[in-house]
């Protein structure tokens, strides 16, 4: 049944979003709200809309033109946008749907004065707000004027920037309708707009108002700075005054003008402080109405608030849902992890399972509660410490909570614990022979797993996996294993701070691990290096890679000359790597055994940048570099006071550090061997349930959880809405940046670097590899996408291992993310390049192709000219 062509505001809600749109079904269900003024108004329904444009079918030609422009090629964006607008411009209102409007108008007073907006299908939604890409018209007087700008409304659903917009969200045109909401005008004394969560650092305590004189337009439009008022729980906490020196007025006879403030109002406050708090009380009204912080609008006449809209804040990361009211303070897993992307249900919902330490969900990443450890000053120094060496901005981020002093409580410490059974652990020997076993377990372990997961489907699978994520977690969490990795961490820790105190020498350590043995995730990059001298010599294959488009090439490889051995070259190399990928800890991501196509451009880069036998010459250069640092260092403090002694400690260490660093890759590439397994016995039951006609398509099982795919499996029904749902939400997650630490109040806290020894116009970062490089930035944001030369610098948001093959073709790293023992940084130092992680906004504030300086010692970037 088709709805009527006009309703009026009060008769709507989101239940008819298809019919009114978005800002209409807001505007209906404000109006019920209790307390809240909506001006009064009525609807034009997407009917009114889809009858208009069905009468020119050259819209359609240009919508299907307009679904496959390029987003990025404004020109022709611009050109076909426009004339998608002059066409529905052009088209006459059919007379009965006129009369529809201007009867309506006559029941809220035909020569009144209107505020007409559009109203989008696909607007102020909960994962994407669309403010600003329709067009809103004041103070429209007279039913021929108001016939008008519902034509132009309707056109406006095809500006350049909502068409550009809808592309970069994943909607299609065609599925958009438009709704036009006419609304009588409030001529205001003063307008502005109201978020209910601080929109800057999103933290949901502090209110945000914005108020200028006169129409918002002068705020909108950015001609005036508004007045702005933070309130904290009832009280206005900070506000700042400005200069209002134009506003905008509705003239008598319709529209609207600029117009000078008179100058002795100029620098009045456009709300008494008793007004702000009344608004915002208005506002969290609104907020418990809607259940998640409001961008509102709002006019202010004769000392009454009208609200004029109220949209869902999308910009605000959300927050880890708890259940109860008491402080909360999270730590980024992502930043530890190399993975800041958004992360899928099944990706959540397997990392959780795995992981040692209980995780929290928000915005598709994963955080860690720290908040009981922060409290307690017995914890939090070691907590603090341990968290600055990794990442000084988290460090920085947490000492700013705890500057909040109604935001963590300070525990006392606990009693101290009785001695426990057996005493301290004892430290574990520098014996290279510990390395060996736990990769030896590990690899039975991985390998008795891969022959049992063969006999296993349907619910039994899932029990079989439940079994197999214990073992996983038993050998993770084997105390020698973690000592392992502790020992080579430490070893490091104590070599820079010591050899800086005794040498003045910092980062003394990056070449001391040069080359260190046995890291499976250097080895890696190498490994590739070996892959491009086997492929080199064979001229057609080479030329046969250039022109891969898909993953199916290794089956045309093998009939070339020398195919079968560049095939066996790649198929040993997949044997050894192929369940890496970037952001390898989401299961749901595709590997390289998936896409061995992922790996022909880097392969290709090698061919072209390195002669044979590159990988032996580098790793032994490496060897070479590391032993005479060693003797280098020892001699230096044999020459000191105590020199003997120093030397023999740091003798110990470094044979620590090199018996013990490598081994810091292998448990993630335990986790990621063991994903894959997990990944393709689940992927086994997705094709048993396409074919059982379940699920339209394999990889709709990324958007359930593990225990909701268990239940599909055992019930053969799935609710194929929650996965449409869970692919929008995912969709709109990715548009988001998680913060290095989020409070349970949504703060989103990056921290900052307190630091005075760099150049006034470099790029700060975390010094993580010695040594200064000068070069070509290449900005790459996808492994695919990578194109090199020797000597450039890669400049990226952030490195997982599988970025490994692209180090040995470098000359120096900058990253957005990273931590001095996270991935990245460990390989950097093992290959010797100079390396900055975490530089806010490296990727944006760097240029492809600019020359820029790495002072991987001091910890900044400098942009050459």
């Amino acid at each position: 049944m088709s709805e009527p062509y006009v309703v009026g505001l009060h008769e709507v809600d989101e239940t008819r979003v298809a019919a009114v749109g978005g800002k209409a079904a807001h505007l209906g269900r404000l109006s019920r709200i209790d307390g809240i003024r909506v001006p009064a108004g009525f609807c034009v329904t997407t009917d009114a809309f889809q009858r208009v444009v069905a009468r020119a079918p050259s819209v359609d030609d240009l919508l299907d033109r307009l679904s496959r422009v390029d987003p990025d090629d404004r020109e022709a964006v611009r050109t076909l946008s426009e004339r998608t607008r002059r066409t529905i411009e052009g088209i006459a209102v059919p007379g009965d749907l006129a009369a529809a409007i201007t009867g309506a108008l006559t029941r809220f007073g035909e020569q009144a004065a209107y505020a007409v907006r559009s109203s989008a299908t696909a607007e102020d939604l909960p994962t994407a707000s669309f403010a600003g890409q329709q067009d809103t018209y004041l103070n429209v007087m007279g039913p021929t004027a108001i016939l008008e700008h519902v034509s132009r409304c309707w056109a406006s659903l095809f500006t350049e920037r909502a068409v550009t917009y809808r592309r970069r969200q994943g909607i299609d045109h065609r599925t958009v309708r438009m709704a036009v909401v006419v609304q009588r005008m409030v001529l205001p004394d003063a307008a502005g707009v109201l978020f209910t969560a601080d929109p800057v650092t999103g933290d949901r305590r502090t209110a945000t108002v914005d108020a200028g004189f006169g129409l918002g337009e002068a705020l909108v439009s950015g001609l005036v700075n508004p007045d702005v008022f933070k309130v904290r729980h009832g009280e206005i906490v900070a506000k700042a005054i400005a200069a209002k020196q134009r506003a905008v007025h509705a003239l008598p006879a319709g529209g609207t003008r600029e117009v000078a403030v008179d100058a002795r109002r100029q620098e009045q406050p456009a709300l008494t402080d008793a007004q702000v708090v009344r608004l915002v009380e208005l506002g969290r009204r609104i907020e418990a109405h809607f259940g998640r912080p409001q961008d509102i609008e709002w006019c202010l006449a004769d000392d009454d608030f009208h609200i004029v809209q109220s949209r869902p804040i999308t910009t605000l990361f959300p927050v880890p849902e708890t259940g109860d009211q008491e402080p909360h303070v999270y730590v980024s897993v992502g930043h530890q992890q190399m993975m800041t992307d958004a992360m899928k249900p099944l990706g959540l919902s397997m990392w959780r399972l795995t992981a040692m330490t209980p995780m929290h969900e928000a915005g598709g990443r994963l955080f860690v509660e720290i908040t009981p450890r922060l409290a307690s000053p017995a914890s939090r120094a070691g907590l603090l410490d341990l968290m600055g060496r990794g990442d000084p901005l988290v460090r920085d981020a947490l000492e700013t909570v705890l500057e909040r002093e109604d935001l963590v409580p300070s525990l006392p410490d606990p009693p101290p614990a009785g001695p426990r059974a057996g005493g301290p652990p004892t430290p574990i020997e520098t014996d290279p022979a510990v390395v060996t076993g736990l990769i030896e377990r590990s690899r039975e372990s991985v390998a008795a797993l891969r022959r049992e997961v063969r006999t296993k489907t349907g619910p039994a699978l899932f029990d079989f996996l439940l079994e197999a994520v214990e073992e996983h977690k038993r050998v993770l969490g084997d105390p020698l294993n973690f000592q392992a990795i502790m020992a080579g961490m430490e070893a490091t820790w104590w070599l820079n701070d010591k050899l800086e105190e005794w040498l003045g020498e910092k980062n003394a350590a990056d070449t001391l691990t040069l080359s260190a043995p046995g890291n499976v995730t250097s080895e890696m990059g190498l490994a590739l290096l070996d892959v491009a001298d086997v492929i080199r010599p064979h001229t057609e294959v080479v030329a046969f890679l250039r022109d891969v488009r898909d993953d199916g090439f290794l089956d045309e490889l093998g009939k070339l000359p020398g195919g079968t051995e560049a095939c066996d070259a790649i198929e040993a190399y997949l044997d050894l790597y192929g369940m890496r990928c970037v952001g390898e800890i989401d299961i749901t991501r595709p590997r390289w055994r998936e896409r061995p196509g992922t790996l022909v451009p880097v392969i290709l880069d090698n061919v072209r940048n390195f002669e044979p036998g590159a990988a032996r010459r580098r790793f032994e250069q490496g060897r070479r570099q590391a032993r005479q640092k060693e003797q280098e260092v020892l001699s230096r403090l044999r020459a000191l006071p105590d020199g003997a002694r120093k030397a023999d400690e740091t003798k110990a260490m470094i044979d620590r550090v090199r018996t013990f660093i490598g081994y810091r890759e292998y448990p993630k590439y335990d986790i990621v061997s063991r994903y894959f397994v997990y990944k393709q016995a689940l992927l086994g039951e997705a094709g048993r349930l396409v074919r059982a006609g379940v699920l339209a398509e394999q990889e709709d099982i990324f958007y359930l959880t593990f225990q909701e795919l268990h239940d599909v499996v055992r019930s053969h029904l799935v609710d194929d809405r929650l996965i449409q749902q869970r692919k929008d939400t995912y969709r709109s997650y990715q548009a988001l940046t998680p913060p290095r630490v989020l409070t349970s109040d949504g703060e989103a806290l990056n921290g900052a670097y307190r630091r005075d020894d760099v150049p006034a116009d470099a790029l700060v970062g975390l010094p993580v590899s010695a040594g200064t490089v000068e070069g070509r930035a290449r900005v790459v944001l996808d492994l695919a996408d990578a194109d090199l030369e020797a000597g450039d610098i890669l400049v990226t948001t952030f490195t997982d291992p599988s970025w490994s093959p692209l180090f040995v073709a470098v000359a120096g790293l900058v990253t957005e993310v990273g931590g001095l023992m996270t991935h990245g940084a460990v390989i950097a130092r093992e290959y010797g390049l100079p390396a900055v992680v975490g530089v806010e906004g490296a990727t944006r504030r760097i240029r492809d192709g600019q020359r820029i300086r790495v002072h991987g010692t001091g910890g900044y970037v400098e942009l050459l000219p």
